[in-house]
């Protein structure tokens, strides 16, 4: 007779609480694996809504007769919604109001009506409700609900999966971008979008089902928790980043002033980003690169985005958050610069190359601040602090697309990436300020956070 471990909580040197003894077929059903690429599949299934738009965007403003500007608000209030849904989402998932399953199928539908009234509605105020505000909500809760289970079920692994996840909302583009450029009339962008509607919605509602939270704390009880703690061997994250020194509530963390300022330069990075991902397409037309170019840009500049993820939060692991936060976001400033002269050239070859690489500075740094907020602020209101840090994308947006596309009216594209890039590495120099909390390198100062019991505290 099989008898079942009674699960028991430890602590670490840290203070940190793990639940082990469990066993993930045992909780699920099936190995933990089957957690992450389900919720890889639903991201996967969703990215048309944001990354393939730049290279719709032509095509609807000729077919519907929408002004550019007009065009690209579109895209610009999708990803508002898609990030602000992300603050309650990750509230309701943290008092198990909903199931990973009914966030990500309500999710999914809500996403595939988006898909739908982009293919088909005329009128714009009906786009703008059905697209932008339904799709995006949508998006926001198949986002939020995927990132968090995957990062329950790989505690020891979280960077790597938290990039692996988040690279599917971009990577699964690239085929729905390609067929964009291939089948470039209306007729075509309409079967283009149905046909996507269907697979997010046949996806969603069978990887969804797979999904479920562990319990609070859990652990992979083949991994010794204490030992991990420490040893360097088991963990790569030693000695480049250390734990958080207390757990701060939302309202502690804003008053350190290190969420703020990580707010701050998440809002100019995804505005970079957002950017790049709206206009590279329309930019290689305007400078006469051809189609084929514009189309391989943008394909390649969202699976990069996608794939470089998992293998910078990788190397945040091994060389430290902020060094590689630092170095990514100088990569997207200079790819932006590179942009123009490629552009401006004639070089296509080098054109989508720099979009390759504004792909990989483009991305990397969300998997990487996710897990700097845990590092910083600790795990008790961690959903929340990543939530409030996630809403910085929807002010990114705004910027990034609706207020750039009529700046790119007024001025041209050229101005634009160039200040884009400038900006970039502004931010990339800034990440030196972001320091963790409590630490002694900091001016001493009494603590706001709720002390971990069982801690080791300085001199101790």
């Amino acid at each position: 007779m099989n008898v079942t471990p009674t699960p028991r909580d430890v602590r670490d040197v840290y203070g940190r609480q793990y639940r082990i003894g469990e066993d993930a077929q045992d909780l699920s059903g099936h190995p933990r694996r089957w957690q992450l690429w389900a919720a890889w599949a639903c991201m996967v299934a969703i990215s048309p809504l944001q990354y393939s738009f730049g290279a719709a965007a032509l095509g609807l403003e000729s077919s519907r007769s929408w002004s550019a500007v007009a065009t690209m608000w579109l895209l610009a209030l999708f990803v508002a919604c898609q990030a602000l849904v992300a603050v309650p989402a990750a509230w309701v998932h943290r008092v198990r109001r909903a199931t990973p399953t009914q966030l990500v199928v309500l999710g999914g539908v809500l996403a595939a009506i988006g898909l739908a009234t982009l293919a088909h509605a005329g009128s714009y105020p009906v786009v703008l409700i059905g697209y932008a505000v339904v799709g995006g909500a949508g998006a926001g809760l198949v986002y939020t609900a995927c990132i968090t289970t995957a990062a329950r079920w790989f505690p020891d692994r979280r960077t790597a999966t938290i990039g692996f996840v988040t690279g599917g909302f971009a990577v699964g583009a690239v085929p729905s971008i390609a067929l964009l450029t291939i089948f470039d009339s209306a007729g075509g962008q309409r079967i283009v979008f149905d046909v996507t509607a269907v697979i997010a919605l046949l996806v969603v509602l069978t990887a969804g089902s797979v999904l479920k939270d562990p319990p609070r704390h859990w652990w992979p009880a083949e991994i010794d928790a204490q030992a991990w703690a420490v040893d360097r061997k088991l963990n790569r994250n030693i000695p480049h980043n250390v734990p958080a020194v207390r757990y701060y509530k939302p309202a502690e963390a804003m008053r350190t002033g290190a969420l703020p300022l990580m707010w701050l330069t998440l809002a100019v990075s995804a505005a970079l980003s957002l950017f790049g991902i709206a206009f590279v397409f329309s930019y290689a037309v305007e400078v006469q690169l051809g189609v084929a170019v514009a189309g391989f840009a943008a394909g390649l500049l969202a699976a990069v985005n996608g794939l470089g993820r998992s293998f910078a939060g990788s190397l945040s692991d091994r060389f430290g958050r902020r060094r590689v936060l630092a170095a990514v976001l100088m990569i997207e400033g200079c790819t932006h610069v590179g942009l123009v002269l490629a552009g401006e050239a004639g070089i296509g070859w080098a054109f989508v190359l720099c979009a390759m690489f504004a792909g990989l500075g483009g991305g990397a740094f969300y998997a990487i601040m996710a897990n700097l907020v845990l590092e910083y602020f600790g795990e008790n209101s961690l959903l929340q602090n990543q939530a409030i840090l996630y809403s910085a994308k929807a002010v990114g947006g705004l910027l990034g697309i609706g207020v750039a596309a009529a700046l790119v009216a007024t001025v041209g594209y050229r101005p634009l990436f160039l200040g884009a890039g400038l900006l970039g590495l502004l931010t990339a120099s800034g990440v030196r300020f972001l320091k963790q909390p409590g630490r002694p390198a900091l001016r001493l100062r009494s603590q706001l956070g709720t002390p971990v019991t069982g801690a080791v505290r300085p001199g101790e």
